[in-house]
């Protein structure tokens, strides 16, 4: 069981969750051998290195038409705080498809940054447009930034998602501490954060998701393929 893991703060409830959830042995040990950014694990999911993750919208799209995905995800109501287009020249995050295509679907213009290095900026008190902001302006409905996408073993990552979403999580201050000091961000600032981010998807995200694949192939926004 090869999970990829994403190694970011809007994670850290999951990698709370985990650490107590009954699974294999070889899942844990490979858990930490597989850490990177969105884009690195869509290639890694796609060309089947991993056999699950949290992988990005844009390329969780075969996933969702072929039903191997869960009802987990990243999902935000509004800002984000994650998620930037800078008031810079044009210019895409190489960590990140689908943050890259939901600002050309919402035709927002600048420097698009995500994850960790996000939150710092935006802490700094940066100029920036936040991604979930707008979409919510414009939908009035949440996005899913990532869904908890499989391509074998539906069973035991269906049942590893209810559990995950329907158990609140509460991160032990040690884990807060130590997160707080490896990302150089604030306890209190990560949990300000992480009130943004919720991991249930239930059918208003997936009709978010509906748009923003109607919306990318109007657009001719092409998602990550294996070839």
């Amino acid at each position: 069981m090869r999970f990829g893991k994403i190694e970011y703060l809007n994670l850290l409830p999951f990698d709370v969750f985990i650490k107590k959830y009954p699974t294999p042995t070889n899942f844990k040990a490979f858990l930490g051998l597989r850490k990177s950014y969105p884009a690195r694990l869509n290639k890694d999911f796609l060309y089947r290195r991993i056999d699950a993750g949290f992988i990005s919208s844009i390329a969780g799209y075969d996933s969702v038409r072929k039903k191997k995905v869960t009802n987990a995800g990243i999902v935000a109501k509004g800002a984000v705080w994650s998620v930037l287009a800078l008031p810079r020249a044009q210019k895409d995050d190489y960590q990140s498809a689908s943050s890259n295509a939901l600002a050309k679907v919402l035709g927002i213009k600048g420097e698009i940054l995500i994850g960790d290095r996000a939150l710092r900026y935006k802490l700094s008190g940066g100029a920036s447009i936040d991604l979930g902001q707008k979409w919510w302006d414009k939908h009035h409905l949440g996005f899913s930034f990532g869904r908890l996408c499989f391509n074998q073993n539906a069973a035991f990552y269906q049942r590893l998602a209810q559990c995950f979403v329907r158990n609140p999580v509460k991160i032990p201050h040690y884990i807060l501490k130590e997160r707080s000091r490896q990302s150089h961000i604030s306890s209190a600032y990560i949990l300000d954060y992480l009130k943004h981010i919720h991991y249930r998807v239930g059918k208003k995200e997936q009709i978010a998701l509906s748009r923003f694949y109607t919306q990318m192939r109007l657009k001719g926004i092409k998602k990550p393929m294996r070839f």
